[in-house]
């Protein structure tokens, strides 16, 4: 089975090539709607991004070529698009304004606002740091920034906004983050350095066009991955998948709860590792062969996208899934602690919640139900995975959430459906 690109990589691609000097081909870009947000931002600031299918060509403007937009920038309901392109347009001779849907628009950007403040850049911000964003770029100066919480997006942010600084701007993370940033920066020639949990740019980069292609995602696949893993006597093979050390937190996750899963034909591509992953059926004619376990500190953080699949797969496990440390998921597309929680109750399944997680019960069956997304598109695509195992025909409504970042899911889900399930 073959998955659409990786949406984080996507991002960043079209971000850089926008304005690096020459054209850049990037093949594989996600056909998510949160990665068109990027390209229809790009294009209101004069930047020719040709698309056809899965194949995007951009012709850079250069470091001092982007126009000033007429209107307000979309980036409708894409967290990675407003704080990531954030940090460029901090080093535009403009004044934009960017802001999304209702959904983003509830959405908290202190982490961005803060450091880029601390570049001498105005920003405009709605009650609690809320957009829309109305930036005044110019000049950004070059800091030494400790985030004060590990996110690659707000990472990526101050590093972007750096390469517009006179001088070398240098972010220290508390943990890992996904690196997927640095090694595209790297690709783009610019001067990148890496020592440990300490990144740095220098200004001033001439980014040079690429020729990429997008690894497949990693988070996209984890939904056919679980649906493998509870489906008796089942083999499922995901070609080309990103395997970034920082995003495979997941496979070493589900390997510890006992999932039969292995790498094959592994290479590099782009900097990125990329390589098939075969999945085995973790459910047996007794019962789950999955352990369940424990999720919490540096683990959450690396698999904090794909907890609402996980969770689905905590119900299915012998022992039951506890997830801590993960109040993030609170600012999230929806508060996933609780719109994850209320599926799964309505599917008749025992989930106890914290603050920052929640304890699922393990050994349940899932019942037909009446679910819904709230517009999110992981729980769409998490309990579109849990309806295939419920006891009945179950209706999923929001469903079409699932188009902000994989709107080939269903389809491809179809393959593997079992009997029953209507998505409304």
């Amino acid at each position: 089975m073959q998955l659409p690109g990786d949406k984080s990589i996507s991002h960043r691609y079209a971000m850089l090539a926008a304005v690096a000097e020459g054209r850049t081909e990037i093949d594989n870009y996600s056909t998510g709607a949160d990665c068109g947000s990027t390209l229809e931002c790009l294009r209101a600031m004069g930047v020719q991004a040709d698309r056809s299918g899965n194949r995007v060509v951009i012709e850079g403007t250069g470091p001092g070529g982007l126009s000033g937009p007429r209107q307000p920038l979309d980036a409708g309901n894409s967290g990675s698009t407003i704080r990531m392109l954030s940090g460029i347009l901090a080093g535009q001779p403009f004044e934009s304004e960017i802001g999304g849907d209702e959904s983003l628009s509830r959405r908290p950007m202190a982490r961005i606002i803060e450091p880029l403040e601390q570049m001498g850049i105005s920003i405009g911000a709605q009650d609690g740091g809320r957009p829309p964003l109305k930036i005044r770029g110019g000049n950004p100066r070059p800091i030494v920034y400790n985030l004060p919480v590990a996110s690659a997006q707000v990472k990526t942010a101050v590093l972007f906004a750096g390469m517009f600084a006179n001088g070398r701007t240098t972010v220290h993370e508390p943990l890992p983050t996904r690196n997927h940033s640095e090694i595209a920066l790297r690709e783009f020639e610019a001067d990148i350095q890496v020592d440990g949990l300490s990144i740095s740019i220098a200004g001033g980069p001439r980014l040079r066009g690429q020729r990429l292609c997008v690894p497949a995602d990693l988070s996209s696949a984890a939904f056919f991955i679980a649906a493998g893993l509870l489906l008796p006597g089942s083999r499922v093979t995901l070609e080309g998948v990103g395997l970034n050390p920082t995003r495979a937190a997941l496979l070493d996750v589900l390997r510890g709860m006992g999932a039969d899963i292995k790498i094959a034909r592994s290479s590099t591509s782009h900097g990125e590792l990329v390589g098939d992953i075969e999945v085995r059926s973790a459910s047996g004619a007794t019962g789950p062969i999955l352990a369940g376990g424990v999720i919490e500190g540096a683990t959450t953080a690396g698999v904090i996208d794909e907890i609402p699949m996980l969770a689905v797969l905590g119900a299915a496990s012998r022992q039951g899934l506890t997830i801590r440390d993960a109040a993030e998921l609170r600012v999230k597309e929806t508060d996933r602690i609780a719109t994850v929680a209320d599926n799964l109750q309505r599917m008749g399944v025992e989930v106890e919640v914290y603050d920052d997680g929640m304890k699922i019960a393990g050994c349940q069956r899932f019942q037909a139900a009446k679910l819904d997304s709230f517009g999110d598109h992981r729980i769409a695509m998490a309990f579109a995975v849990a309806a295939l195992f419920a006891d009945g025909p179950s209706v999923i409504e929001n469903a079409e959430a699932a188009s902000v970042s994989f709107p080939e899911f269903y389809d491809l889900l179809e393959q593997i459906r079992a009997p029953g399930v209507s998505m409304g």
